[in-house]
């Protein structure tokens, strides 16, 4: 029996398959435990559709992240923090700071995990900083430390 799977089956399928199966197993463990839908015209057609819509928002959501690092480009983030000699900070700027600054100075929305920091800023300078928007879409954003 052809199968669509609604949830990941360990050692069978992943959600969105169609796998085919024993009669039995379809019916006691799959269909019951509501894993599954039997493989008919209807079901595979939704499927489709489903798929198709599933496609067009991540399509759209691709674009939406593009426009987001153009945007990014556009603008920086200004950290005042005290400073020694050298330009070196009395401690650090780290990822939770500049995100609270873009929110404060550009009223933009960026999660302080998304910002890719291989180690907190620790001088006195221009920095961009990588932020990672998408899995196939990474943007910058300048971030400017001055000296109180």
């Amino acid at each position: 029996m052809k199968v669509i799977l609604l949830e990941d089956v360990k050692s069978l399928g992943k959600k969105g398959e169609l796998v085919e199966v024993n009669d039995g197993y379809a019916r006691n463990f799959i269909l019951a435990k509501k894993l599954g839908l039997e493989a008919t015209p209807k079901n595979m057609n939704d499927l489709k559709l489903k798929r198709a819509h599933e496609d067009k928002l991540a399509a759209q959501r691709l674009d939406e992240a593009k426009a987001f690092a153009e945007d990014l480009k556009k603008v920086q983030v200004t950290l005042k923090i005290k400073a020694g000699e050298g330009g070196r900070l009395f401690g650090s700027i780290s990822s939770k700071e500049i995100a609270q600054a873009a929110k404060e100075q550009l009223d933009l929305e960026i999660d302080k995990k998304k910002l890719v920091m291989p180690a907190p800023i620790k001088a006195v300078g221009t920095t961009m900083v990588p932020i990672k928007l998408h899995p196939k879409v990474t943007g910058e954003l300048k971030v400017v430390v001055q000296e109180a």
